[in-house]
């Protein structure tokens, strides 16, 4: 599949609230090595490694975390990696690849992927794109990936898969599905209404379409966005369109603008692992068994303490006396401690703490 006619999209941004005090505005999610050995970011790139070459991806972040997004990806030509001057969703994110991409072959294929999610099976991964991209380009429809459910998430959004089509080429991949609809996110009953259907997967945030394809869907649904396109691809001066046009694009999702308004779109089935790894309680299946209940990332000592979440960038031993049901994440400068069910509430407590170590 590598090809002048492919490109990546790698969105690279974020805000490193979630994963407070190991992640900053400047080191979100994905430039955090959560797991040992690569950043998440370095894992997406090299999953890429075969499948598209390394000029042909982009990555869009912003001013805060450039700089350690190109610390990480130095095999990129250094024009390769923006930063947005501005927080505009991804519509706006995905057009602006859009328009850099059809500057350079306004023909070619386009993958869109977050840099910030778990997936180990390097090879199903490879194999769910070649068939998403054989889809694209069979049927020149917008396409994206659906992962299988394995519990009614409520804070996922969803999509609705109808009847398998079949392809011309590319057979033996996975199952490519025709979309139904995209749902937000249910409440814990209808998540569990969606798992016993059946027929539902979660959106993963990840596409795959040709130029023309996504273009046309643009200037049909969101056409401030495709006329941003029309002028970077025209060989307007992209430094200013990023520093004055971009800053004033609609502030909308791919999947509001575009994805659940057009006529028909395609779903590949992942053959892959997955986890987009929200919170630190997601993060814990991941640590090493202390006992008890106890997971993390260094050794514990834990005496009538069960069930907690420990997580030390100096791998320093933490002692555990007496509590249950804790996170406690410890760096050089900050040390967090809460309890585990309120994991999703650590974003709202980075507001309360001090400039400088956000």
């Amino acid at each position: 599949m590598s090809s002048p006619s492919l490109y990546v999209l790698i969105l690279a941004g974020g805000s490193g609230e979630r994963f407070w005090p190991l992640s900053r505005k400047s080191r979100p999610k994905q430039l955090l090595s959560l797991f040992g050995g690569e950043t998440l970011l370095e894992a997406t790139l090299s999953r890429l490694d075969g499948l598209v070459p390394a000029k042909n991806i982009l990555i869009l972040t912003n001013a805060d975390q450039e700089a350690g997004v190109r610390a990480l990806a130095k095999n990129l030509p250094a024009e390769n990696i923006v930063a947005e001057p501005a927080k505009r969703d991804t519509a706006a994110a995905i057009a602006l690849g859009v328009g850099w991409v059809a500057a350079r072959d306004t023909e070619a294929t386009m993958i869109v992927l977050p840099a910030d999610h778990l997936i180990k099976d390097t090879a199903g991964f490879q194999k769910t794109l070649a068939t998403a991209v054989a889809a694209a380009r069979q049927t020149g429809e917008l396409v994206t990936i659906g992962i299988q459910p394995t519990w009614a998430c409520p804070g996922f959004g969803y999509i609705e898969c109808g009847g398998a089509i079949t392809l011309r080429e590319n057979s033996d991949g996975p199952a490519v599905h025709d979309v139904i609809s995209f749902r937000e996110k249910p409440n814990a009953e209808r998540a569990e209404q969606f798992l016993r259907q059946r027929n539902f997967r979660w959106n993963a945030g990840m596409f795959i379409w040709t130029i023309p394809a996504i273009l046309s869907a643009l200037r049909r649904h969101a056409p401030e966005l495709g006329s941003f396109v029309t002028r970077i691809h025209s060989g307007e001066d992209f430094a200013k369109m990023l520093g004055e046009v971009f800053p004033t694009l609609p502030k909308i999702s791919i999947d509001y603008a575009v994805m659940e308004k057009a006529g028909r779109v395609l779903m590949v089935e992942s053959a892959f692992d997955w986890d987009d790894v929200g919170s630190w309680t997601a993060v814990a299946k991941y640590l090493a068994d202390q006992g008890a209940g106890n997971v993390g990332n260094s050794d514990v000592s834990a005496l009538d303490a069960t069930d907690s979440i420990v997580f030390s960038s100096q791998k320093r031993r933490v002692a555990l006396l007496g509590v249950s049901d804790l996170i406690v994440v410890d760096t050089p400068d900050a040390l967090l401690v809460c309890n585990r069910h309120e994991a999703e509430r650590i974003k709202h407590l980075v507001a309360k703490i001090p400039p400088e170590l956000q």
